[in-house]
């Protein structure tokens, strides 16, 4: 009989922050609303424990199914009752935590693979934008403190969505050339588990954070950013047809949602704005790349634009997402959400984006799609940074 794998770190320290919030939650019975808030971090790890029970540790899913059900029956329970279910919770979440440390060590991989599962590149812009959200919200303001919450929460959703993205794309990775080949799951120097264990335990910790230290709109919005990037654009719509980068943009527009709900606790107009630029922004961007790795993308039968419709037609999308992204960035100054500062920015840096977009259109070429895939990082990320300092104007 095959002896069951172990569960990784990342696992055992979701269940463990189970047991240790549970243990505080009993300690400050009396404490009222502290009580309730400890009580509630047990959620994101418990979480994460879950659907890891369900996909890879089956054998964790009876007693995490027990520990949330007693956790949810005690959190119902009033006054007697809450106190008599809230000693159980604890031993089921303690036996939990015990559990997770049973079966054959698999190896843990080295530190070096985790930190390329969480795509350090990506995630920079990704950040800026929810920085430069966050300082919007800010009218141009934004204290160290809001910029540290914004940044570690961002960034620790942004790279649990990566690595789960990595073991979601294991089996295209292997097929689309050596830079994606080489991966640490794709590779074989991660096993899928530990990946998915690492993503998990990253995104509870994401939610739990701007939850207790920026505010539960906050958390909200970064774990629907998350679930869609993985379940919707990875799961559903990166594999069904050449729309899939339109609509699977939504997932990279979430990080100026974040920023400017955690400077403000609301979503307002700016933020929608930012939103609707990086949506409009996310098809001519990919689209370049797409043609500049069109093969990749044959090779693995994802069914990207290039592929499916063509070059010329791919050319012509550029062009017109590009010509509505340039009027759309205009817009908010007309309405006054920005001003001066970002009305320059946003003409400049926009027509040279289109100049690079219909010039390629004219003279198709490799190198005129690097070009315009590179600048359309510069672009985007000039573009929030103008709006970040336009309300100091």
């Amino acid at each position: 009989m095959r002896t069951l794998d172990a569960p990784g770190t990342f696992l055992r320290a979701c269940a463990l922050a189970v047991a240790a919030a549970t243990a505080f939650a009993v300690v400050t019975a009396e404490a009222g609303s502290v009580h309730r808030v400890v009580a509630a971090l047990a959620g994101p790890p418990l979480a994460a424990l879950l659907v890891a029970a369900i996909v890879s540790h089956r054998h964790l899913l009876a007693p995490v199914a027990v520990t949330a059900a007693l956790l949810l029956a005690t959190a119902a329970s009033p006054g007697t009752a809450h106190l008599a279910l809230a000693i159980p919770a604890f031993a089921a979440a303690a036996v939990l935590a015990v559990l997770t440390w049973r079966g054959e060590r698999v190896a843990r991989g080295a530190w070096r693979d985790y930190v390329t599962l969480t795509k350090p590149r990506v995630m920079t812009l990704l950040l800026l934008t929810g920085l430069c959200g966050a300082a919007v919200g800010a009218h141009g303001r934004p204290s160290a403190s809001l910029l540290v919450v914004t940044f570690v929460g961002l960034a620790l959703a942004c790279g649990g969505a990566a690595a789960l993205n990595h073991v979601m794309d294991r089996d295209i990775d292997k097929l689309m050339g050596p830079r994606t080949a080489s991966r640490p799951v794709a590779a074989g120097r991660l096993t899928p588990p530990r990946a998915l264990e690492f993503g998990l335990a990253l995104s509870a910790a994401s939610f739990t954070l701007l939850a207790s230290t920026a505010n539960l709109l906050t958390a909200v919005l970064a774990l629907v950013g998350n679930l869609f990037y993985v379940v919707v654009y990875t799961g559903y719509l990166k594999r069904r047809g050449p729309e899939n980068i339109v609509l699977g943009g939504v997932a990279g527009a979430v990080p100026p949602l974040v920023g400017y709900a955690a400077a403000t606790g609301n979503v307002a107009v700016p933020a929608l704005w930012l939103f609707a630029i990086v949506c409009l922004w996310t098809p001519p961007h990919f689209w370049a790349l797409a043609l500049l790795i069109r093969e990749h993308y044959e090779r693995a039968a994802v069914p990207m634009l290039p592929v499916v419709r063509g070059e010329s037609v791919t050319l012509r999308r550029i062009v017109w997402y590009t010509v509505v992204l340039v009027a759309a960035t205009v817009v908010p100054v007309a309405t006054g959400t920005f001003g001066l500062l970002y009305l320059v920015a946003a003409l400049l840096l926009g027509g040279l984006f289109l100049a690079l977009a219909v010039r390629l259109l004219r003279v198709p070429s490799r190198k005129g799609a690097a070009g315009l895939f590179h600048y359309s990082l510069l672009y985007l990320a000039l573009l929030f940074v103008a709006a970040a300092l336009d309300p100091l104007l």
